[in-house]
């Protein structure tokens, strides 16, 4: 809901365990690299332990990014299993072929066969158990055994357990001295301290394409008090202040704001660690539920207050059959955005959008447009960026028009000079830009296509496999080498990136992003749909776009549809 009014490319605080998402704090680094000595020592046991929501499944989840190619990874996600249970699991992780109802001898029997041909091939085999502490005794018993078979330098399998607090006290039981002894490598991940909360938040949103502040320094404190340093608790409760923030108008949260999300996700009166409790056992689901009464409740949203407080919903009238463009279009018109409206809507607009690509589009049938454009190879980018920003992207795109309530689309095909092509239900009409007037406040959403690579934006110091599309096309461009090559965007390609930024007149901060990329494909001459084909942008000898001088002039940027 709130993405778009802040500036936002994604929600940067989903409970989702992304590894894009996570801060590494001091705790997660040293976290992360206990669990990678403990894998690349060939022992058996390694332990993860971290109250709910400190980001384990997260930091796990970026350990499986480090592990080598090969090794061969079986999940035990849900840990209520018996010995039986398990040994079935670990056989359908690993792709071991049993018979139905077979013995638990048997099944250690290939198992065990599997292992020593993986070894055999130069292959490792790693297990990972989540939510360890709901293992029964006797499953963990059967694990340790698991680990038994190995050569004289190395187990033959690793077991990565990951759980709550309460599996360090499980595993401290005699009974389990054994499978305790053979932990060799082991952390209790802890919550964030307050110095780090501010950190983490600017991290996540900075991932999220965030480019100002949104949670001023006074909020911090608020933060550290209502969610103890727990990242789960951190992620909804700055969520629920965004969306608050969102509702009520403004650009950034403030400490009303923020108190008011801690009494919608805490409740009245609740202590933090109840709520933590409490919030640790919510999923998905229930977030978006309180979200909606959250609308509800506060601002009693509803009919056309809810129209009012979602200002990019389209309307709600079924899109209508787009009828063929005639061959010849109206003299440039007047008095435009015609009365009758109902027949422009978001739906029809982006049937002539694709239509333009070469694809056929039902909005009834294919379901939402930008979700569709994945499907087909596409991205959508939404910009507010004025008549400007859409002639330097030089590719049609469908304009958000109208004011108050009143909102309806159009799909800009051609431009010739400062007069439009527009594309409006079932009619064509050439308007000049001047007659938009108040109807246009600079809104759009154009097509692209990302490389084959692409998953999302990359700035200097990371490594993507999209480094070494970027070092081809930029070779392309300006005729120089690609460069150092690999996955690494190092210095030097940051260099050559601000360069062509600073060309093309983006704002040269080494982000390569959908706008540079879009840039890009057009000037290695990629074939793609053009507004007006005079107009050759960067790629054309001796012409330079102009570019903004202060980052206050770079038009607001989002992507949609991912």
């Amino acid at each position: 809901m709130y993405r778009n009014h802040f500036g936002l490319t994604e929600l940067p605080f989903s409970i989702a365990p992304d590894p894009r998402f996570l801060y590494m704090s001091a705790k997660h680094r040293e976290g992360l690299a206990h669990l990678l000595f403990g894998l690349q020592s060939d022992c058996g046991f390694v332990l993860l332990t971290g109250e709910v929501g400190t980001g384990k499944t997260t930091v796990c989840r970026c350990l499986l990014e480090q592990i080598p190619a090969d090794t061969d990874i079986a999940f035990i996600l849900n840990p209520k299993v018996t010995v039986a249970e398990l040994l079935a699991t670990i056989c359908e992780e690993l792709h071991i072929q049993v018979a139905p109802g077979s013995s638990n001898k048997v099944l250690i029997d290939r198992i065990n066969a599997y292992l020593l041909e993986n070894h055999a091939r130069g292959r490792r085999t790693v297990l990972i158990a989540d939510e360890a502490q709901v293992l029964d005794t006797e499953v963990l018993e059967q694990l340790r055994l698991l680990t038994n078979l190995e050569t004289s330098q190395r187990k033959l399998l690793q077991i990565l357990l990951i759980g709550q607090p309460e599996l360090r006290d499980k595993l401290a039981r005699p009974e389990l001295r054994q499978l305790a002894q053979r932990i060799t490598a082991r952390y209790h991940l802890e919550p964030l301290s307050r110095e780090e909360i501010g950190a983490y938040v600017a991290h996540r949103l900075e991932v999220a394409g965030g480019r100002r502040t949104l949670f001023p320094p006074s909020c911090l404190k608020t933060i550290n008090a209502m969610s103890g340093g727990v990242p789960r608790l951190i992620n909804v409760l700055c969520d629920r202040a965004l969306l608050g923030a969102y509702v009520e108008g403004r650009e950034k949260v403030d400490r009303k704001v923020l108190r008011q999300a801690g009494r919608e996700v805490f409740g009245p009166g609740q202590r933090k660690r109840r709520g933590l409790v409490l919030l640790a056992a919510l999923g998905g689901g229930a977030v978006l539920a309180a979200a909606l009464l959250f609308l509800w409740t506060r601002h009693g949203l509803a009919g056309k207050e809810a129209a009012k407080a979602v200002p990019h919903s389209p309307p709600g009238a079924a899109a209508s059959a787009a009828a063929p463009v005639a061959a010849g279009t109206e003299a440039v018109s007047r008095g435009w955005p015609p009365a009758d409206s109902g027949a422009m809507t978001r739906e029809a607009a982006f049937r002539h959008l694709f239509a333009a690509w070469g694809i056929p589009y039902d909005g009834e049938k294919d379901g939402e447009a930008c979700r569709f454009a994945v499907s087909r190879g596409l991205r959508c980018l939404e910009q507010n960026g004025g008549w400007e920003a859409l002639r330097r992207f030089n590719e049609p795109a469908v304009l958000q028009l109208g004011e108050g309530d009143r909102r309806f689309f159009a799909a800009l095909t051609g431009v010739d000079g400062e007069t439009a092509l527009l594309t409006a239900g079932a009619a064509t009409s050439r308007v000049r830009v001047s007659d938009l007037g108040a109807a246009w406040q600079g809104e759009f959403v154009l097509l692209w296509r990302p490389p084959p690579v692409y998953r999302h934006s990359i700035r200097p110091g990371e490594s993507e496999p999209l480094v070494s599309w970027l070092a081809d096309r930029l070779a392309r461009i300006d005729g120089q080498g690609p460069g150092a090559g690999g996955d690494l965007y190092d210095g030097q390609m940051a260099q050559r990136v601000k360069a062509f930024q600073l060309k093309a007149g983006l704002d040269p901060d080494g982000v390569v992003g959908p706008r540079t990329l879009i840039h890009i494909n057009t000037a290695a001459g990629m074939q793609v749909p053009r507004l007006a084909t005079d107009y050759r942008g960067i790629g054309a000898p001796g012409r330079l776009l102009p570019h903004f001088r202060k980052r206050s002039q770079v038009p607001e940027m989002r992507e949609s549809g991912l």
